[in-house]
């Protein structure tokens, strides 16, 4: 039971050690690029966050993938990001695209994807008008023939109730 014991506290020491060491690797991979909306259409403006350049420093954008050319993220105060706008031009094509910083302190590059669409997904599109099948409505564009059509089938319906009932009688037809 006591070696048990000392193999767990050894085991805790040398992972208690190594975490201080294991720590700025992790630390490294913090800030990205961060794109809104990261689905556009051709046309629309785009926002750019990052929190990857020193205390929200300014940056250098370059959105030329898509057409745009550079832009620049400047210092946002509560937040500690640099932020910055471009707009995706008319001709752009569907597609995903890299868009980049580079933090004017230090160099360090940070990248964020862009979707293109011809459509946007936040308009939601309702059908209008009526389906051309042939066969017609209900409630017909024309009132007069929508009530032709309802006389003939009441003529009909009296017609065949009518025959109907001399044949139960027996008169014949």
């Amino acid at each position: 039971m006591r070696r048990t014991a000392r193999l767990l506290i050894g085991s805790a020491l040398a992972v208690a050690a190594a975490g201080p060491v294991a720590a700025p690797a992790h630390a490294a991979a913090a800030g990205s690029l961060e794109l809104f909306p990261s689905s556009v259409v051709p046309g629309e403006q785009v926002t750019v966050t990052t929190t990857a350049c020193a205390d929200g420093g300014p940056a250098t954008g370059d959105s030329s993938a898509v057409g745009a050319g550079a832009f620049t993220l400047a210092p946002s105060t509560p937040e500690q990001d640099a932020i910055g706008e471009f707009r995706v031009p008319p001709s752009a094509q569907p597609g995903t695209y890299e868009i980049t910083a580079t933090c004017t302190e230090g160099g360090r590059k940070v990248t964020g994807d862009l979707v293109v669409t011809l459509t946007s997904q936040r308009q939601q599109v309702h059908p209008r008008g009526s389906v051309k099948t042939g066969v017609g409505g209900a409630l017909g564009p024309d009132p007069v023939q929508t009530a032709a059509g309802v006389a003939a089938l009441a003529v009909a319906a009296a017609g065949g109730t009518w025959l109907l009932h001399r044949r139960a009688r027996g008169d014949g037809i």
